[in-house]
């Protein structure tokens, strides 16, 4: 209550100061619609004359992810006051939400001993991804003046797979006795002062320490003291298992609409839970990840990382691609003599090609998508290739007929006109299946379609859309 009390009174200041200055001219109204942009400059003006009572005030009336934020904007050397002034529980708060390079900087500004101790407010997933971004000295560092108990749990997570659940889940949950009542649980949860500050659903433990069902907080809430959990608790909930991919984890979340999970170990133990906080985040970062991979870079491809590790890491996807061209410019040299003789040729190919590339990187686009959302079963797949082969058809149609209006009153050449239009249907065609063939056939290989279907589809286009062009030419204008 306390809490909330203060929170309200920070909250009323901060809109006594929006109205003060908005009465004075200094702010616009795009300024206006958020509290960041509107108190920046009081905030550095804090941090430049290191008040640290005023930068703890501003900082409790903001969300984290605002703080963090702010601490974003200030200059490189006052990022350092920010980070002194605040304590534990604050500063945890605002690190989670920061980016690698802030959190590296944290390290050096705090030193060891006080971002330990602020580590050690996070829950763990958030803690384990805090340390996990850091370099392995630095890991080793932090890890060393982090009290034993909460340094073993960490260790531990940190030692499942990368992307695995093991890693994504918090050990921080809320458990009890199936024996128990109603009543016993809502005393429990009042009078324990160590619960995780959110949780969503209580599970439910037999004799053995597994799960045998859960209760959301709003059926608790609603059911009578008297009644006991397994009369009330869900038997139908997801277990999942440590090793799971987070991936997979981000499809159950969706398919089931669930809010948090239970992960469990080998032998059924309950050792952790995942929470819908956590799984957005997959999903951004595996999205991130699959947009990086279409355009042939890496999937862990950040503005942070080192030039030369960022060089290394698009080099090998443009060596293939540099083959892949010089495929698509040999086919172009067995027509040299016939570009030579109608110099028009050269001038049109291109456009065959560029429609060829643009229309399979439509359809590899929504294949790729589809596949990750788990949307092509292996019975969908010719339904998915008839569909995106009459798409590419049509397409053909209509852009032929465009592409020979347009060659035969640019060259009127009837022939020409013909040719052009014949090639364009041939390779938005082959563009279709391609794009649709590709990405299921990388999937069927057990390779990730997201890392190479471009590059092959980019090689099918160009080969099939000058063959088309360049040997219809030779054999109908020669």
């Amino acid at each position: 209550m306390l809490k909330c009390a203060v929170q309200s009174y920070w909250e009323h200041k901060l809109g006594e100061l929006l109205e003060e200055k908005e009465g004075e001219g200094l702010l616009s109204a795009s300024n206006a619609a958020g509290a960041a942009p509107v108190f920046l400059s009081d905030f550095i003006a804090a941090v430049e004359q290191d008040d640290i009572e005023t930068i703890r005030k501003i900082v409790a009336t903001l969300h984290p992810a605002d703080a963090a934020d702010f601490l974003r904007e200030l200059p490189v050397q006052q990022r350092g006051t920010l980070l002194r002034a605040l304590h534990a529980e604050m500063l945890s708060a605002v690190l989670s939400y920061c980016d690698e390079m802030l959190r590296e900087e944290a390290l050096h500004e705090l030193g060891v001993e006080k971002l330990a101790s602020a580590v050690a407010e996070l829950d763990t997933d958030d803690a384990v991804e805090f340390i996990d971004e850091l370099d392995e000295e630095d890991q080793q560092t932090l890890l060393a003046a982090i009290p034993t108990e909460e340094r073993i749990i960490l260790q531990q997570t940190l030692n499942y797979p990368e992307s695995s659940a093991g890693r994504l889940m918090q050990r921080e949950l809320v458990a009890v006795p199936s024996h128990w009542n109603v009543g016993q649980t809502i005393d429990f949860l009042r009078g324990t002062t160590d619960l995780p500050d959110d949780f969503y659903e209580i599970f439910v433990l037999d004799a053995k320490h597994k799960p045998i069902g859960t209760i959301p907080l709003s059926r608790l809430l609603r059911t009578r003291r008297p009644a006991e959990l397994k009369a009330v608790m869900l038997t139908d909930f997801r277990k999942i298992p440590l090793q799971m991919d987070q991936e997979e984890v981000a499809f159950l979340f969706r398919k089931y609409s669930l809010v948090s999970a239970a992960v469990v170990s080998e032998n059924g133990d309950l050792v952790g839970v995942i929470t819908v906080d956590d799984v957005v985040q997959v999903i951004q970062e595996e999205a991130g990840e699959d947009i990086l991979k279409l355009a042939g870079v890496s999937g862990q491809e950040d503005f942070y990382r080192a030039t030369f590790a960022e060089i290394k890491a698009r080099f090998w996807w443009l060596f293939v691609n540099l083959f892949t061209a010089v495929l698509a410019s040999w086919v172009i040299s067995l027509f040299d003599e016939s570009i030579e003789k109608i110099v028009v040729l050269a001038v049109l190919m291109p456009i065959v090609a560029s429609m060829g590339g643009n229309a399979g990187t439509q359809t590899v686009t929504v294949v790729v998508r589809a596949l990750a959302m788990r949307q092509i079963s292996k019975g969908m797949a010719k339904k998915v290739l008839f569909k995106e082969g009459v798409i590419g058809l049509l397409n053909g149609l209509m852009f032929a007929a465009v592409a020979g209006i347009v060659s035969w009153f640019w060259y009127h050449d009837a022939w020409i006109s013909f040719v052009l239009a014949v090639a364009m249907i041939v390779n938005l065609l082959a563009a279709s299946l391609a794009g649709t063939i590709i990405p299921l056939a990388l999937r069927r290989m057990g390779a990730d379609p997201a890392i190479a279907s471009v590059i092959f589809l980019t090689t099918v286009t160009d080969v099939v859309g000058f063959l088309a062009f360049l040997g219809m030419a030779t054999a109908f204008l020669l």
